[in-house]
């Protein structure tokens, strides 16, 4: 039996976060997250394709022969991915520019093949949309608070708003991806910790 929307969301969301306690995703974390602006458009991006690949692999799933499935699920996320960064072209042309290779390096996020894998090919299309829909809208969360901390530790603004009233001196390494892979890992550090801790004292 397929999960509910809200049990699916409460999943992706926190208890099993694509980033934060899968580990996929993180190339693109790395990557992107100097910038509000372009983790929110990145991270919507790969919704989209999460959530109409998933759907549209979990209503062909009875269809694929198995031994090619993989080529099909590449084929589906290829063509929506192409959607995404014609529509960046078109409409957001700056920020199409400043992500760059990453739209389309989309395709080869984790995330994506993992959700058609795990979920998609064996459930129902509606809940498999939803299922990609909140792993991909819980990637997003992890890519705006490090981003949040990346933008105004390295550039004193929030999608590009002054917010330095104070002054005080910005950190160029805060702009540089080691300052994601840190970020990045002190967050799974701590809901890991906070995991164990929950899972010890459920065991006393």
């Amino acid at each position: 039996m397929a999960d509910k929307p809200m049990a699916i969301a409460k999943t992706q969301l926190f208890t099993e976060n694509q980033v934060l306690r899968q580990i996929l995703g993180i190339c693109s974390s790395l990557a992107v997250t100097n910038s509000m602006n372009n983790s929110l458009v990145m991270g919507l991006g790969l919704s989209f394709v999460t959530a109409l690949s998933s759907l549209t692999l979990s209503a062909m799933r009875e269809i694929i022969p198995h031994r090619v499935r993989m080529l099909v699920q590449t084929l589906v996320i290829a063509v929506y991915v192409i959607f995404v960064d014609l529509f960046l072209q078109a409409f957001l042309p700056d920020i199409s520019k400043q992500l760059g290779p990453y739209v389309g390096l989309i395709i080869t996020n984790c995330i994506i093949m993992g959700r058609a894998e795990a979920y998609a090919q064996k459930n129902p299309p509606i809940p498999a949309m939803f299922d990609g829909l909140f792993a991909g809208l819980g990637y997003t969360g992890v890519l705006l608070i490090v981003a949040l901390i990346r933008e105004v530790l390295g550039f004193g603004t929030i999608f590009g708003i002054n917010v330095n009233v104070i002054g005080f001196q910005t950190w160029t390494i805060m702009i540089m991806p080691p300052a994601a892979f840190f970020i990045i890992g002190s967050l799974i550090w701590a809901l890991s910790a906070r995991a164990q801790k929950k899972a010890a004292g459920g065991a006393k």
